[in-house]
């Protein structure tokens, strides 16, 4: 049974509703900017009525499935791991692409809201705030998706340091660690750039 719960899971995130919606537009998210087919594409191809529409539903496709999940005995243990990442995974990995998926940051949200009634969820966003306002984040010229990749991830392993804080549990702690594995696969080209940069400057020193 709990095979069938994280295939139909996977195949919850597997959904790429903004690339099917640029399509509905005519547009190819995969030739628009970075060619990510996510939320943001679509909000640059189609302005931002569609752009918020997306990310609500690459929300929702990782929260409601969860949620349902939570409400069984499936949410108790460790059998929430591979629940709880499925969908992530599915965005990452999207049946419907091919294994190419998008970014998964919007459904990474939505699990999370589920997963800790919002606590975990509201604890990243913040960070993301923070970082965001400080500069921490990578600034690049005028390549901005590098500096919003390592803020993704650099606020994913601080969000970290509050679980521990929190004092959740061992299986939730196994999630964040599979979240932050498929956030780094998923932002591994700007991670890339950055370390380039990075390295270009200080030898420029």
């Amino acid at each position: 049974m709990i095979i069938l719960w994280v295939a139909g899971l996977f195949l919850s995130g597997s959904l790429m509703f903004s690339y099917w919606l640029g399509l509905a537009r005519k547009k190819n998210l995969k030739v628009i900017g970075d060619g990510n087919p996510g939320a943001l594409n679509l909000w640059k191809s189609s302005g931002y009525k569609f752009g918020i529409f997306g990310v609500l539903l690459d929300f929702l496709k990782g929260y409601l499935p969860l949620l349902w999940v939570m409400e069984s005995h499936y949410s108790q243990g460790y059998f929430i791991i591979p629940l709880a990442l499925a969908p992530i995974a599915g965005h990452a990995f999207s049946l419907f692409l091919k294994g190419k998926g998008g970014k998964a940051i919007a459904v990474t949200f939505g699990v999370w809201s589920a997963l800790t009634g919002f606590k975990a969820s509201l604890a990243l966003a913040v960070i993301l705030a923070v970082l965001k306002v400080l500069g921490s984040g990578y600034k690049s010229r005028g390549n901005s998706p590098v500096s919003d990749g390592v803020q993704v991830v650099s606020g994913m392993l601080l969000l970290f340091v509050y679980l521990c804080i929190s004092k959740w549990s061992a299986p939730i702690l196994w999630v964040w660690f599979g979240s932050f594995v498929i956030l780094v696969y998923t932002h591994r080209l700007e991670w890339i750039a950055w370390v380039k940069e990075y390295s270009k400057r200080e030898r420029g020193h």
